[in-house]
């Protein structure tokens, strides 16, 4: 937990890209954490070139989007696809199933991820 707690005070990978090939915004409504994406893609469009995020929440939400932001830096796009909650639980060293509503938190960063990747923008 001290972890989490540390990335909520000093985030990595945060900041915005300007010439970003993906930029997506999402928020969940039930506790109102906000986070944006930024993802720069190889010349192929195939791997993640650079991954940043910008937003506002809860301790969970932005240790998940600083961590994740650089797991998936030099992935390629299907890996990034295929990940979930256990990857998500991994990075941040904290089994949440007995915390549902921290779950959505947890996972926020992944779920704008992978609809900027979806929608292409």
């Amino acid at each position: 937990m001290d972890r989490i707690l540390e990335l909520h005070k000093n985030p990595i990978n945060y900041g915005e890209i300007a010439d970003a090939d993906i930029k997506k915004t999402d928020y969940n409504p039930s506790c109102g954490d906000m986070v944006q994406v930024f993802i720069k893609l190889s010349k192929d469009r195939k791997t993640v070139a650079d991954a940043k995020f910008t937003g506002q929440g809860c301790a969970i939400s932005i240790a998940s989007a600083s961590l994740l932001m650089g797991a998936v830096k030099g992935r390629k796009m299907e890996e990034i696809a295929e990940m979930g909650q256990k990857e998500v639980f991994e990075m941040l060293g904290v089994d949440l199933s007995r915390n549902p509503s921290r779950i959505k938190c947890a996972m926020l960063p992944l779920v704008v991820l992978k609809k900027g990747i979806k929608e292409g923008k």
